[in-house]
């Protein structure tokens, strides 16, 4: 994935890795365009980081993809990346329906039909471009579960698995497909996360993120040091040892 002049839109974006994403990426000549459901709050972002674009999308709503997709690209017909930022993070109980069923139907809107949706939008304009990018984003609890978020790890496991079944049907053409990873980040993606003494800072995984991206334009995974150990739990087969100790910690602090 180029990093320096690229036209990229990351939908999901109007806070915490997103936000911190894409404002790297324009620093370094990227053109950016972030998506997010609140106009007044893109309108604010604009204001305070000239240059950087906006659009108005709902990724839990198709006909909103449809909609951000033909003003994405009637503005920037150039654009050769796409971002499946958005996500969210919810503890269920799954004791009884109450606690976990309208919860689970949202997540799986969000964090699977999102992609899915996003990548039908835009996949016909990617494959145009001499060389172009999908990024979907899981998580380390794609690999490792964690207790008081069942869908959510489902969700991102899906992401995973679908990112590496998209990339053989794409081998061949002009997109790649590219899976970021990342650990417990400090985000606003669940209470108390933002504080998080397990939780990675935001500022520092960009950085590592965006160094990884630059010396490994190629990678078909981007895993930050903090994940690894949730990636590779089972390859080095220790999941269980890791499994007991991700979920002896704080349920509001954990890996994304």
């Amino acid at each position: 994935m180029r990093i320096h002049a690229s036209t990229v839109f990351i939908p999901g974006a109007t806070s915490g890795i997103g936000l911190a994403l894409a404002l790297r990426l324009r620093e370094l000549g990227s053109t950016v365009v972030i998506g997010g459901r609140r106009g007044e709050l893109l309108d604010q972002l604009a204001a305070e980081h000239p240059g950087l674009g906006t659009v108005q999308i709902d990724t839990a709503d198709a006909k909103s993809i449809e909609a951000a997709a033909e003003e994405v690209l009637a503005a920037h017909p150039d654009l050769d990346v796409l971002v499946t930022m958005a996500g969210i993070m919810r503890a269920e109980d799954w004791t009884t329906p109450e606690g976990f069923l309208a919860t689970a139907e949202a997540t799986v809107t969000t964090n699977l039909l999102g992609p899915i949706r996003l990548v039908a939008a835009f996949i016909e304009h990617l494959r145009s471009r001499p060389e172009a990018t999908i990024m979907t984003v899981s998580s380390g609890l794609a690999f490792v579960p964690l207790e008081v978020t069942p869908t959510y790890n489902a969700t991102k496991a899906a992401v995973h698995q679908l990112t590496d079944s998209v990339r053989l049907q794409l081998a061949g053409t002009s997109v790649r497909m590219v899976e970021l990873v990342p650990p417990a980040v400090r985000t606003g993606l669940m209470p108390g996360q933002e504080t998080s003494d397990v939780a990675m800072p935001l500022e520092d995984f960009v950085a590592e993120v965006v160094a990884l991206l630059e010396a490994h334009p190629d990678a078909d995974e981007i895993l930050v040091e903090n994940v690894k150990p949730l990636r590779y739990a089972e390859a080095r087969g220790v999941r269980a040892e890791v499994v007991a100790s991700l979920n002896s910690r704080d349920p509001h602090a954990r890996q994304r």
